[in-house]
């Protein structure tokens, strides 16, 4: 169990580069960006590895600015206490626009069609004719009337539906959890699939928005494949995990997948014909470094703050206008009788409570309590202390 008291000025690390504009969120009176602090109130990162890490006490969040998890030990942090945020649909359009361009670079060829042309360089004079009597090797299909499946219909996905709407193809979405925001943003064009097997079986085109789980790994495998039509583009620009190699190199082998596009390359892929790789640019963008920077940057901020939670991917969610002269908040297990035990040593104290918010996500809960007098002395110190006896309890902190 850990106890925490925010310090006046808070200590910002980065794990990587950060956009500017996004550091800016943190003030010069309140906030210091210390790459070298041991001790650092929050990490701002986007790749860095940080699994080996160890963690000081006085750490409380870590924000990936993007989407994927992966880097962060999320089970270590909540042990811990330490909430850790990420910035969902802040790279969604740069992630929309190079799905929509592969579809079309891979419908004509273009990949194929400009490692050819590269191979005539030094044939002088000839390179004209030569491209004439080439360029029917490349002939590719249009992407008008075909019909797009679209697996996961989160920020990204949502967006490539819509678009690709835009393009005069006919689209089929599928995604069980689908939130109410994004139902209500998705155009009533889009055919709804009841399953995957509808997609795999429809599809021309197969786009997988989804996160890498347990439940998710290797979901387009042998018999995903064999639902498909024959020739089908599949374009994985979400984790590399999502399709089973072995079933998928087949498949590429018999023409039962006609183009396999993804952001995830390894040497495997490089050596299947019609898998196009590519460098992992999908948030590659100005503005979506930006955006990133900058949402990750505001929800640590309103965190270290005021104790909100937005976009946590550990922790419930949580908002609670301040209306107290302390807020304090408490990490713990999702048990029966924690907040009765809470509250009863806050009222011990003579303490009268304004406004309070209790949110749990499976295991894990948060409460913030808003206490309504300035208190000084050893009251809060005695009080964190008891709190913190609570069995269950993994951390306090009181702004």
């Amino acid at each position: 169990m850990t106890t925490i008291t925010l310090d006046k000025t808070k200590r910002i690390k980065t794990l990587n580069h950060i956009a500017e504009v996004g550091l800016s969120v943190f003030n010069k009176e309140d906030y210091r960006i210390d790459n070298e602090a041991k001790d650092p109130d929050a990490i701002v990162v986007r790749s860095y590895p940080m699994h080996d890490m160890a963690f000081d006490s006085n750490l409380k969040a870590i924000a990936r600015a993007g989407a994927g998890v992966n880097n962060i030990p999320v089970d270590t942090c909540s042990n811990q206490g330490i909430v850790v945020f990420n910035t969902p649909g802040a790279n969604a359009n740069a992630v929309k626009e190079l799905v929509l361009t592969s579809i079309m670079a891979s419908s004509r060829n273009l990949f194929n069609g400009i490692d050819w042309v590269k191979e005539l360089k030094g044939k002088g004079e000839e390179v004209p004719e030569l491209v004439e009597q080439g360029k029917k090797q490349f002939v590719g299909r249009e992407a008008k009337g075909k019909k797009l499946g679209v697996i996961g219909l989160g920020a990204i996905g949502a967006m490539v539906a819509n678009d690709a709407l835009s393009l005069d193809m006919d689209v089929i979405g599928f995604d069980p959890y689908i939130s109410v925001d994004t139902a209500w943003e998705l155009s009533r064009n889009i055919e709804r699939a009841m399953s995957l097997e509808d997609v795999f079986e429809q599809a021309d085109y197969i786009t997988i928005h989804v996160p890498l789980t347990n439940e998710t790994n290797g979901m387009l495998n042998r018999e995903a494949f064999e639902q498909m039509k024959p020739g089908v583009h599949i374009l994985n620009f979400s984790r590399g995990g999502l399709v089973d190699e072995d079933a998928l190199e087949v498949a590429l082998e018999m023409g039962r997948v006609g183009k396999y596009i993804t952001d995830f390359p390894n040497d495997r892929l490089l050596h299947m014909d019609n898998a196009v790789t590519l460098p992992h640019l999908g948030a590659s963008t100005i503005e979506s470094e930006e955006n990133c920077a900058r949402m990750a940057s505001h929800q640590v901020k309103d965190f270290l703050e005021t104790g909100n939670i937005k976009n946590a991917v550990n922790f419930p969610n949580a908002f609670l206008p301040y209306t107290g002269k302390r807020r304090v908040t408490v990490f713990h297990h999702n048990v029966p009788n924690m907040l009765g035990q809470i509250n009863s040593i806050i009222s011990e104290r003579g303490l009268n409570i304004a406004a309070m918010i209790n949110k749990s996500r499976g295991d894990l809960a948060y409460t913030m309590i808003d206490i309504d007098e300035k208190v000084n002395g050893d009251v809060i110190p005695g009080m964190e202390a008891e709190i913190n006896t609570i069995q269950d309890v993994i951390r306090i902190r009181t702004i």
